[in-house]
Protein backbone atom coordinates (compact mmCIF):
# COMPACT_ATOMS: atom_id res chain seq x y z
CA UNK A 1 0.00 0.00 0.00
CA UNK A 2 2.50 2.82 0.39
CA UNK A 3 2.00 6.55 0.24
CA UNK A 4 -0.83 8.11 -1.63
CA UNK A 5 -0.64 11.80 -0.79
CA UNK A 6 -4.15 13.11 -1.45
CA UNK A 7 -3.63 16.37 -3.24
CA UNK A 8 -0.70 18.15 -1.73
CA UNK A 9 -2.39 21.54 -1.71
CA UNK A 10 0.03 23.00 0.60
CA UNK A 11 3.02 25.13 -0.10
CA UNK A 12 1.77 27.83 2.24
CA UNK A 13 -0.34 29.45 -0.48
CA UNK A 14 -3.43 27.24 -0.16
CA UNK A 15 -5.33 26.59 3.04
CA UNK A 16 -6.41 22.95 3.52
CA UNK A 17 -7.54 21.02 6.54
CA UNK A 18 -5.62 18.27 8.25
CA UNK A 19 -6.57 14.90 6.80
CA UNK A 20 -6.25 11.27 7.79
CA UNK A 21 -7.56 8.04 6.30
CA UNK A 22 -7.59 4.31 7.06
CA UNK A 23 -7.45 1.86 4.15
CA UNK A 24 -8.15 -1.89 4.35
CA UNK A 25 -6.88 -3.84 1.34
CA UNK A 26 -7.18 -7.50 0.41
CA UNK A 27 -4.14 -8.37 -1.71
CA UNK A 28 -4.74 -10.87 -4.53
CA UNK A 29 -1.07 -10.99 -5.57
CA UNK A 30 0.84 -14.23 -6.09
CA UNK A 31 1.89 -15.73 -2.72
CA UNK A 32 0.05 -12.95 -0.90
CA UNK A 33 -3.71 -13.42 -0.39
CA UNK A 34 -3.83 -11.40 2.81
CA UNK A 35 -5.12 -8.19 4.36
CA UNK A 36 -3.02 -5.04 4.60
CA UNK A 37 -4.06 -1.91 6.46
CA UNK A 38 -2.70 1.56 5.72
CA UNK A 39 -3.10 4.60 7.93
CA UNK A 40 -2.19 7.94 6.31
CA UNK A 41 -1.86 11.40 7.81
CA UNK A 42 -1.31 14.70 6.04
CA UNK A 43 -1.04 18.05 7.82
CA UNK A 44 -0.13 21.42 6.27
CA UNK A 45 1.03 24.37 8.33
CA UNK A 46 2.61 27.78 7.78
CA UNK A 47 6.06 26.18 7.39
CA UNK A 48 5.06 23.56 4.80
CA UNK A 49 3.50 20.14 5.39
CA UNK A 50 4.02 16.74 7.02
CA UNK A 51 2.96 13.41 5.54
CA UNK A 52 3.20 10.00 7.21
CA UNK A 53 1.80 6.51 6.72
CA UNK A 54 2.18 3.09 8.30
CA UNK A 55 1.31 -0.30 6.75
CA UNK A 56 0.54 -3.55 8.54
CA UNK A 57 0.38 -6.94 6.80
CA UNK A 58 -1.77 -9.64 8.43
CA UNK A 59 -0.49 -13.09 7.39
CA UNK A 60 1.55 -14.50 10.28
CA UNK A 61 0.64 -18.13 11.04
CA UNK A 62 -2.80 -19.71 10.97
CA UNK A 63 -4.40 -16.82 12.86
CA UNK A 64 -3.19 -14.18 10.36
CA UNK A 65 -1.58 -12.08 13.06
CA UNK A 66 0.38 -8.94 12.07
CA UNK A 67 3.47 -10.08 10.19
CA UNK A 68 5.13 -6.90 9.05
CA UNK A 69 5.09 -3.16 9.38
CA UNK A 70 6.50 -0.38 7.22
CA UNK A 71 6.40 3.37 7.69
CA UNK A 72 7.37 6.57 5.95
CA UNK A 73 7.36 10.12 7.23
CA UNK A 74 8.17 13.12 5.06
CA UNK A 75 8.46 16.82 5.84
CA UNK A 76 8.23 19.44 3.10
CA UNK A 77 9.52 22.87 4.06
CA UNK A 78 8.12 25.90 2.27
CA UNK A 79 7.67 29.21 4.06
CA UNK A 80 8.60 31.32 1.02
CA UNK A 81 5.64 30.42 -1.22
CA UNK A 82 5.79 29.11 -4.77
CA UNK A 83 5.82 25.55 -6.11
CA UNK A 84 9.25 24.40 -4.89
CA UNK A 85 9.72 22.84 -1.42
CA UNK A 86 12.66 21.27 0.38
CA UNK A 87 11.94 17.72 1.57
CA UNK A 88 13.40 15.36 4.17
CA UNK A 89 12.05 11.82 4.57
CA UNK A 90 12.58 8.63 6.60
CA UNK A 91 11.59 5.06 5.60
CA UNK A 92 11.92 1.82 7.56
CA UNK A 93 10.17 -1.29 8.82
CA UNK A 94 10.32 -4.86 10.04
CA UNK A 95 8.72 -8.21 9.30
CA UNK A 96 8.27 -11.71 10.63
CA UNK A 97 7.40 -15.15 9.32
CA UNK A 98 6.12 -18.36 10.91
CA UNK A 99 7.78 -21.75 10.35
CA UNK A 100 6.33 -24.91 11.92
CA UNK A 101 3.85 -23.26 14.26
CA UNK A 102 2.32 -19.91 15.10
CA UNK A 103 4.96 -19.42 17.79
CA UNK A 104 8.22 -20.11 15.95
CA UNK A 105 9.72 -18.36 12.97
CA UNK A 106 12.05 -15.53 12.17
CA UNK A 107 12.23 -11.82 11.61
CA UNK A 108 13.91 -9.35 9.30
CA UNK A 109 14.45 -5.61 9.11
CA UNK A 110 13.70 -3.26 6.24
CA UNK A 111 16.77 -1.04 6.10
CA UNK A 112 16.53 2.49 7.41
CA UNK A 113 16.57 5.00 4.57
CA UNK A 114 16.99 8.77 4.70
CA UNK A 115 16.07 11.02 1.79
CA UNK A 116 16.76 14.68 1.14
CA UNK A 117 15.80 16.74 -1.88
CA UNK A 118 13.18 18.93 -3.53
CA UNK A 119 9.47 18.69 -4.35
CA UNK A 120 7.87 20.60 -7.26
CA UNK A 121 4.09 21.00 -7.11
CA UNK A 122 1.75 21.56 -10.06
CA UNK A 123 -2.04 21.80 -10.12
CA UNK A 124 -5.06 22.78 -12.15
CA UNK A 125 -6.83 26.03 -11.34
CA UNK A 126 -9.45 24.29 -9.17
CA UNK A 127 -6.95 21.75 -7.68
CA UNK A 128 -8.93 18.83 -9.12
CA UNK A 129 -5.69 17.66 -10.77
CA UNK A 130 -2.40 17.77 -8.88
CA UNK A 131 1.11 16.48 -9.51
CA UNK A 132 4.18 16.43 -7.25
CA UNK A 133 7.58 15.70 -8.82
CA UNK A 134 10.41 14.90 -6.39
CA UNK A 135 14.17 14.57 -6.90
CA UNK A 136 15.78 13.06 -3.81
CA UNK A 137 19.16 11.80 -2.61
CA UNK A 138 18.61 8.52 -0.73
CA UNK A 139 20.90 6.81 1.81
CA UNK A 140 19.85 3.18 2.32
CA UNK A 141 21.72 2.64 5.58
CA UNK A 142 24.26 -0.20 5.30
CA UNK A 143 23.68 -0.60 1.56
CA UNK A 144 24.22 2.32 -0.80
CA UNK A 145 23.49 5.90 -1.76
CA UNK A 146 21.18 6.47 -4.72
CA UNK A 147 19.08 9.11 -6.42
CA UNK A 148 15.32 8.58 -6.15
CA UNK A 149 12.76 10.07 -8.50
CA UNK A 150 9.13 10.19 -7.37
CA UNK A 151 5.86 11.34 -8.88
CA UNK A 152 2.58 11.65 -6.95
CA UNK A 153 -0.71 12.49 -8.64
CA UNK A 154 -4.40 13.00 -7.84
CA UNK A 155 -7.24 13.44 -10.35
CA UNK A 156 -10.80 14.15 -9.18
CA UNK A 157 -13.58 13.22 -11.62
CA UNK A 158 -17.39 13.15 -11.76
CA UNK A 159 -17.83 15.97 -9.23
CA UNK A 160 -15.33 14.25 -6.88
CA UNK A 161 -17.25 10.96 -6.91
CA UNK A 162 -14.28 9.24 -8.59
CA UNK A 163 -10.66 9.72 -7.52
CA UNK A 164 -7.63 8.45 -9.43
CA UNK A 165 -4.46 8.80 -7.38
CA UNK A 166 -1.10 7.13 -6.89
CA UNK A 167 2.65 7.42 -6.92
CA UNK A 168 5.70 6.08 -8.77
CA UNK A 169 9.23 5.65 -7.36
CA UNK A 170 12.49 4.81 -9.10
CA UNK A 171 15.83 4.21 -7.31
CA UNK A 172 18.83 1.85 -7.35
CA UNK A 173 19.58 -0.63 -4.56
CA UNK A 174 22.01 -3.45 -3.78
CA UNK A 175 20.77 -6.88 -2.76
CA UNK A 176 17.10 -6.38 -3.51
CA UNK A 177 16.62 -10.08 -4.31
CA UNK A 178 18.54 -13.38 -4.00
CA UNK A 179 21.62 -13.61 -6.25
CA UNK A 180 21.25 -9.96 -7.23
CA UNK A 181 25.03 -9.51 -7.34
CA UNK A 182 27.15 -6.72 -5.97
CA UNK A 183 25.88 -3.93 -8.21
CA UNK A 184 22.93 -1.72 -7.39
CA UNK A 185 19.90 -2.71 -9.45
CA UNK A 186 17.06 -0.41 -10.54
CA UNK A 187 13.96 -0.69 -8.37
CA UNK A 188 10.66 0.63 -9.67
CA UNK A 189 7.26 0.64 -8.00
CA UNK A 190 3.99 2.35 -8.82
CA UNK A 191 0.67 1.98 -7.01
CA UNK A 192 -2.23 3.61 -8.87
CA UNK A 193 -5.51 3.65 -6.95
CA UNK A 194 -9.06 4.21 -8.19
CA UNK A 195 -11.73 5.09 -5.59
CA UNK A 196 -15.47 5.58 -5.80
CA UNK A 197 -16.47 8.02 -3.07
CA UNK A 198 -19.90 7.12 -1.71
CA UNK A 199 -19.68 10.00 0.78
CA UNK A 200 -16.86 12.36 1.83
CA UNK A 201 -15.95 9.71 4.43
CA UNK A 202 -16.36 6.28 2.86
CA UNK A 203 -14.82 5.02 -0.39
CA UNK A 204 -14.33 1.69 -2.13
CA UNK A 205 -11.86 0.87 -4.86
CA UNK A 206 -8.74 -0.90 -5.94
CA UNK A 207 -4.99 -0.53 -5.97
CA UNK A 208 -2.60 -2.21 -8.41
CA UNK A 209 1.03 -2.52 -7.30
CA UNK A 210 3.31 -2.78 -10.34
CA UNK A 211 6.98 -3.29 -9.52
CA UNK A 212 10.38 -4.40 -10.74
CA UNK A 213 13.05 -5.84 -8.39
CA UNK A 214 11.01 -4.79 -5.35
CA UNK A 215 10.47 -6.44 -1.96
CA UNK A 216 12.89 -9.32 -2.46
CA UNK A 217 11.42 -10.30 -5.82
CA UNK A 218 13.41 -10.34 -9.04
CA UNK A 219 11.81 -8.88 -12.13
CA UNK A 220 8.32 -7.68 -12.91
CA UNK A 221 5.31 -8.22 -10.63
CA UNK A 222 1.66 -7.10 -10.60
CA UNK A 223 -0.34 -7.31 -7.36
CA UNK A 224 -3.96 -6.05 -7.38
CA UNK A 225 -6.13 -5.35 -4.34
CA UNK A 226 -9.73 -4.60 -3.44
CA UNK A 227 -10.12 -2.01 -0.72
CA UNK A 228 -12.30 0.23 1.39
CA UNK A 229 -11.25 3.58 2.85
CA UNK A 230 -12.50 5.75 5.68
CA UNK A 231 -11.60 9.44 5.60
CA UNK A 232 -11.58 10.93 9.10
Amino acid sequence: MRKVLFALLLLGTVSVAQAQNLQIHYDFGENRKHVTTTFEMFKPDKWGNTFAFIDYDFNYGSKNSPSGSYMEIARCLNFWGGPLSAQIEYNGGLGGYATTSDYTGGSYAINNAWLLGVDYFMHSKDFSRTLNLKALAKNIVGKNYTPQFTGVWTIQMLSKKLTFTGFADLWWEKGTYANAGADANPVFITEPQLWYNFTPNISAGSEVEVSTNFGGNEGFMVNPTLAVKWNF
